[in-house]
């Protein structure tokens, strides 16, 4: 299906949206034809003090604006974005390929974030403590600062709203950098908050060399928050760089998300869930299930309903209405994926479905199985981010649990089982941010999304979103 993109890109710094003139410049490539589609300005460090300076403005003046008039800027923008929802999802599969319907969702997700936070920074409260007649003690939350906010590509809409809309509400200023891979959604969501009223210095929105702009952006003093959603090697570079201020941060990292599935469970109910799942966005999800541990005694039974499903998934440019899975977002991954399906089964793993490229253009690979793939596998150790599930079997609860907890990762783990004892004990003793049992959902805007151990730390959604942008402060009177 041919298609024209027709995002207008641009840096956007201190109100003003600036163009190509004078500055480098990127392509920004369509996944299902490797073509180019538009040429991305870059940021030079001249425009990141722009942005710097007129973030300290702008947070100056949106910290004293009322919670009533901040919550109905976000409030205003939410009903943009549902608006103007076929736009943003057309940008968003031109740019990084996932499918239609999801597309949509992620915009209909982004603009619940929106609503929860509009509601919620008009509840940011403190409290006073007792002491004698004629003094009193209070705790005040207040906003941090001005915050730099590092998006991924995988979710261009939605880590872009994520992103800004707990630090808006706090009061913060924020200067984000979307990927350059998909500039285009972060562009056209930057012009929803334009339009719904909010004033240009509170929020700039930057491109540009990612070693650069980082580190310009972090050394400066005005920075008081760091917020990165991506890899765990590049997560830690950039606490590292923050250390140097003793900047807050926030740090979405990656997963390598464990599936518990028990002979007890609703085997076909099951399946269903997890291959659809599995797949959503062609695997390129920090959260996404990867390694299917499955109980002897189904073992066969799943692996063989397993591929069986994924064989039937039709794989297409997002753009075609009857495609279910799209191209990956670019030529990396495809090259990534073909490595770990070779490693794995040169050491005896056995493919059951997929392990190729799909189609001479683009960047398609085909959603693939592995079975019994043994832990010495580079995909059973490293996240893969991709259309891969592996396959692998245990005996009891303990050896599940511990295969579960074996990698340093910790962001989203699933489970499986009717047994409502082992459904509890296996809350209690995964080590992961986020638990699924029976079901495949872990963000709601109401909800912490958040790992731990090397997954990362602190929280994004839900009131803690909103707290992890402001500091505590005591001021005690006589």
């Amino acid at each position: 299906m041919n298609a024209t993109y027709d995002a207008r890109l641009g840096l956007y710094i201190a109100g003003e949206w600036l163009g190509a003139a004078g500055r480098d410049t990127r392509d920004v490539l369509n996944p299902a034809t490797g073509a180019g589609q538009a040429a991305l300005p870059l940021a030079t460090e001249d425009d990141l003090d722009r942005a710097l300076a007129a973030s300290q403005r702008g947070f100056d003046a949106w910290r004293a604006t009322p919670p009533a008039e901040r919550a109905a800027v976000l409030t205003r923008t939410a009903q943009l974005l549902r608006e103007r929802v076929d736009h943003l999802a057309r940008v968003a599969t031109l740019e990084q390929g996932k499918i239609q319907a999801e597309a949509k969702g992620e915009v209909a997700f982004a603009a619940g974030l929106l609503d929860f936070h509009a509601a919620e920074c008009q509840r940011v409260y403190g409290r006073v403590l007792p002491r004698p007649a004629g003094s009193h003690s209070m705790v005040l939350h207040q906003p941090v600062g001005p915050v730099a906010a590092f998006c991924a590509w995988n979710f261009p809409i939605m880590n872009v709203v994520r992103k800004l809309a707990p630090a808006l509400a706090a009061g913060c200023s924020i200067i984000i950098k979307p990927s350059e891979e998909t500039a285009g959604s972060a562009v056209e969501v930057m012009r929803c908050f334009q339009d719904a009223g909010l004033p240009g210095d509170v929020a700039q929105c930057v491109f540009g060399a990612p070693d650069m702009v980082s580190r310009h952006l972090l050394a400066s003093p005005i920075t008081r928050k760091l917020s990165f959603t991506g890899s765990v090697p590049v997560g830690k570079a950039l606490m590292k760089l923050a250390a140097d201020t003793m900047m807050r941060t926030t740090m979405e990292l990656g997963g390598h998300g464990p599936v518990l599935v028990f002979d007890d469970c609703d085997l076909d109910r099951t399946l269903d869930t997890l291959v659809a799942h599995k797949f959503r966005n062609a695997g390129q999800v920090c959260v996404a299930p990867t390694r299917f541990q499955v109980q002897d005694g189904i073992y066969d039974r799943f692996a063989a309903g397993f591929a069986e499903r994924t064989r039937a998934l039709r794989v297409g440019d997002g753009m075609d209405a009857a495609s279910q899975m799209g191209p990956m977002a670019n030529a990396r991954r495809p090259d990534a994926i073909a490595e770990f399906v070779g490693d794995a089964t040169a050491q005896g793993a056995r493919l059951l479905a997929g392990g190729d490229r799909d189609g001479d253009a683009g960047f398609f690979f085909q959603p693939t199985v592995l079975s019994d793939v043994p832990t010495a596998a580079r995909a059973m150790n490293e996240e893969p981010f991709g259309p891969i599930a592996l396959l692998s079997r245990f005996a009891t609860d303990e050896d599940a649990i511990a295969e579960a907890n074996r990698l340093p990762f910790g962001l989203a783990a699933y489970c499986f089982t009717e047994n409502g004892r082992r459904q509890n004990m296996l809350g209690d003793t995964i080590e992961a941010g986020m638990i699924a049992i029976n079901n495949v959902r872990l963000s709601y805007p109401d909800s912490p999304f958040g790992g731990i151990k090397e997954s990362g730390h602190g929280s994004e959604d839900g009131p803690e979103g909103i707290a992890a942008h402001l500091v505590t402060k005591t001021v005690h009177i006589s």
